[in-house]
């Protein structure tokens, strides 16, 4: 079982990804505004920073386009269990 990570930035794929681990789309609170969403996460269940607030997918995946954003994440660990493994990068660094 591979513990490698995967990088995309298709819509669908990113949320099967995240809907299959029950997360959702989300911002970090107090870094956007009322036109547009601050700086991007995804908030899992027993997320307990109390710093993100849930966004719409509409809202997230417009952001992430206009920052040239990819999804770099992970299926399984490497012992094989599921992984929450996530991280948005610059489009840039997706071929590195």
């Amino acid at each position: 079982m591979s513990s490698l990570s995967n990088t995309t930035t298709d819509h669908e794929t990113i949320r099967k990804w995240v809907e299959e681990r029950k997360g959702k789309p989300a911002q970090v609170e107090g870094t956007g505004n009322k036109k547009e969403p601050g700086v991007l996460r995804i908030d899992f269940p027993g997320n307990d920073s109390g710093r993100l607030q849930e966004i719409s997918w509409d809202e997230f995946f417009k952001k992430f386009d206009d920052e040239s954003l990819a999804f770099l994440y992970q299926e399984k660990t490497a012992d094989g269990e599921v992984s929450y493994f996530n991280k948005l990068i610059s489009r840039e660094n997706e071929s590195k």
